[in-house]
């Protein structure tokens, strides 16, 4: 299996990308998504994937770096467009934070995702969404873009946002946080999503899953680990799941022969 989103260019993982991915092999996690926040972050990620053949990247500004600007949308293009880059993101809303404030957000979110409407290239979309999941569907559903492009990572909240994304027609993403004692409402909505519209992330260097909550910085590795824990909630055998979220990943991101 792959981790589909974790941030390798964040100071925790700098010149490790190689050791950490050799970990990663020793749990069964063969590759990984190395996903980008700001235009610059983007072009570093872009740099990790071109370097090491298990890792890819994504192309995106973050809500809460949406006041990081001025954005160049021409550069963050340009990254989208070589063939290591598998998605655009991430990118979304986030109420969670008193800033940036909204306005800005809701400005960054419409040029971005101009950007890509504009671009003419077919890359899913990864989506950071923090207590806004009604908002950011309703501006979504103004776009050209399908719903089933989109992937919610990183789902923290509830069965009743969890129904908002699956009716929209979305996909959803489960960190570790759907591990911990305290999270029953994600685990609940974690029983809604069909098998075929699921995938499995770390967001390391955060969220690090039970029983290894007092590991830092979370590692790419530990995406077995929630793997696990989500067929077992679902009562699946793991070598269904496994091979599930394996077809999962390579049709959503285009990859091909994830083991």
């Amino acid at each position: 299996m792959i981790d589909t989103h974790c941030h390798l260019t964040f100071p925790d993982f700098a010149g490790a990308t190689h050791r950490t991915l050799d970990e990663c092999e020793e749990m069964g996690v063969t590759g990984a998504i190395t996903v980008s926040t700001t235009v610059a972050d983007a072009h570093r990620a872009l740099e990790l994937a071109l370097d090491d053949d298990r890792l890819w990247c994504s192309a995106g500004v973050h809500p809460l770096d949406s006041d990081k600007g001025p954005h160049d949308w021409d550069a963050l293009t340009a990254v989208a467009r070589h063939e290591r880059c598998v998605a655009w993101g991430e990118l979304g809303l986030d109420n969670h934070y008193k800033t940036p404030v909204r306005s800005m957000q809701d400005r960054i979110l419409e040029q971005h995702l101009a950007t890509i409407e504009g671009s003419g290239l077919d890359l899913p979309v990864i989506l950071h969404c923090r207590e806004a999941y009604g908002e950011l569907i309703s501006v979504l559903r103004r776009t050209s873009l399908p719903p089933e492009r989109f992937v919610f990572h990183c789902f923290t909240a509830g069965p009743d946002d969890m129904r908002l994304l699956l009716d929209f027609g979305a996909w959803v993403s489960f960190t570790g946080v759907v591990t911990y004692k305290n999270a029953d409402d994600v685990r609940e909505a974690a029983l809604l999503p069909p098998l075929d519209r699921i995938m499995i992330e770390t967001d390391a260097p955060f969220l690090t899953p039970a029983p290894h909550r007092k590991i830092r910085p979370n590692h790419p590795k530990f995406s077995r680990v929630t793997a696990q824990f989500v067929a077992d909630l679902h009562g699946v055998p793991w070598p269904e799941f496994h091979e599930r979220i394996n077809r999962n990943a390579e049709r959503f991101f285009g990859l091909s022969d994830i083991t």
